[in-house]
This record gives C-alpha cells, structure tokens and sequence, in this order.
C-alpha cells in the first residue's frame, strides 16, 4: 500500500502513465478531483484554485495573501484525499506538498519539447508555433510560481524520487519501471508514514478554516492535537482564541487545540 504522485507538464503524456499505473495496481487515479472538492467545500470557483496553484503570484497577490488561501484550501483537500491510501494522484503541487511522507513516490514524467508540441497540435488542432508558444508559457509559469511560492524550481532532480523520459521509453515501459519501484519496502505505507500523513492533513484543514482570518497562521498537530500559532497583541489573546476556537470546531480529527499568540516583531 502506497501512494504514487506524478508530475508532468502539458502534453508529456504523464496522464496516461498514471492511468496505466493506476489500473495495473488496482488503485484510485485522481488529478481534477481534488480541485473540484476543494471547489466545492470552500465555496470558490474552480477557475480561481487553478489559476491559484498553477500562475506565479501577482503583486496584488503578494498584499492580499489571496493566492495562499487559495493554495491551503487545495492543500488541505489533497492531504486528506491522499490519506485514504491506494491512490495515483497527477496533478499540479503534489511534489511541494508531500516532500517529507517516506511512502509517497514521486515521479516526473518529462518529453522532448517537439513531441509535446505534436501532441498539443493533434489534441487541440492548432498550428505548431501556437502549440510551441503555449507550451513554453505554461512550463515557465509553473516553474515561477514553485520558485516564487516555495522557493524551489518545479524541474528541481531532489524533488522527485524517479524521473522517466518518454522518448527514451514508452508509456508502458515506464510504467513497469515505476511498479518495479513502488514494489520496494521503502514504499510502503507504515503505521507511522499514516500518522505523519494523519497529522499534516489535520494541521492542513485548521489552516484552511483560518487562514482567510488569520492569513499568516502556522499551524502543527499531532495526534489529534493542534498547536496554532497566530501573531497579535497579547491584550486580544483571549478574543483571538475564542475566534479560533468557532472557526475550527467543525474540523474534521481535532481533539483539542492549542493557541499561542506571537507578538508583532516586525511590521509584515
């Protein structure tokens, strides 16, 4: 039992490996899904969690922290979708998300830029210039937006376990490269790689319910124990945590919560 993340850009026919994996290992494939949970539970157009984790932050974004509400709603969904186990997941973020689980393989699937436009101009029926130039926009804004959100560039070897070059082999050829892989113990799913996962989805769900409030909110847990630690006035701590205690009590896992006021050092 394990989880599998690919990520891919347009065209690079990771959607297929995925599929291919998903079905030869009888387990769940998922990409849109989440985004349309997320959606849907948090009430906020599609359109705007793609756009959210998908373009590099505008400066309005950089004032607002709208773009990171949007981010910890998506995240928060994926860690608790990816908690039931058994699941292929191809999508956009996955590999900034899940860095520290040890039963999470992470694949990159990559192509020659020539077969990816081929593939965009059959798919889309447009000319090779249009498909090359969209292609070359869309891989420069997600390696903006992982180096401006996280700090790291999306075509970063470190953030991935494996990285398969279709062209080099086929769909079905990586495919059995990445079986062999996820085969190995150091894959597998533990009581205590779950509990890890357990503990960042539940501190991903408390984030997602107050960070429209508290947009700068670091949140931990363990256990069911949530640790919250907000920056404000010592005079407001009991009015702070009153509020936090009504945003969070309908939270999935929590058994107790903790919060912890940080006074203002600096101005944001």
């Amino acid at each position: 039992m394990s989880i599998i993340t690919i990520s891919r850009g347009s065209y690079s026919r990771g959607k297929e490996v995925a599929e291919k994996l998903a079905t030869a290992l009888n387990y769940q494939c998922i990409s849109r899904e989440v985004i349309l949970e997320a959606s849907e539970q948090f009430n906020i157009p599609e359109l705007k969690l793609i756009r959210a984790i998908h373009d590099a932050p505008t400066i309005l974004d950089r004032f607002t922290s709208g773009k990171e509400r949007f981010i910890a709603f998506f995240r928060a969904t994926l860690l608790t979708y990816l908690q039931r186990d058994n699941v292929v997941y191809h999508g956009l973020a996955s590999h900034f998300f899940l860095q520290q689980f040890p039963h999470v393989l992470k694949i990159r699937i990559s192509a020659n830029l020539e077969d990816r436009v081929r593939e965009e101009m059959i798919r889309e029926n447009i000319p090779a210039d249009e498909a090359r130039m969209i292609l070359v926009n869309d891989d420069a804004e997600r390696r903006k937006w992982g180096q401006q959100i996280f700090g790291q560039d999306t075509w970063n070897a470190q953030l991935y376990d494996m990285i398969l070059h279709i062209g080099n082999m086929s769909v079905d050829q990586a495919v059995s490269v990445i079986l062999h892989a996820v085969a190995q113990p150091c894959f597998q799913s533990t009581p205590e790689s779950c509990r890890m996962l357990a503990d960042e989805a539940l501190a991903a769900r408390v984030e997602a319910a107050l960070v429209k409030v508290f947009p700068k909110v670091m949140v931990d847990a363990g256990n069911g124990e949530v640790f919250v630690n907000i920056r404000g006035s010592s005079a407001d701590e009991k009015k702070i945590a009153e509020k936090v205690n009504r945003l969070t009590e309908k939270v999935d896992g929590m058994k107790k919560i903790q919060v912890n006021i940080v006074p203002y050092m600096v101005e944001d």
